[in-house]
């Protein structure tokens, strides 16, 4: 399966993790339901909501299989 990174799209982050909506509302992003958020790219959201990027990649990726 695939690996999420900086790059990869919220919407694909959605697809590849089934628990990532809880995970990133869980760090304040909030706004998964907004048309804009399915275009940017998990870094992209790290840099506008100030989060740690490595942390929230560890998070996202826990449980997802090579």
């Amino acid at each position: 399966m695939a690996k999420i990174t900086k790059d990869t799209l919220i919407a694909d982050c959605l697809k590849i993790n089934p628990n990532s909506a809880e995970i990133l509302m869980s760090v304040g992003m909030h706004c998964l339901g907004c048309a804009m958020a399915h275009g940017e790219t998990v870094g992209e959201a790290v840099f506008v909501h100030g989060n740690d990027l490595d942390a929230l990649l560890e998070k996202l990726n826990e449980g997802i299989e090579d």
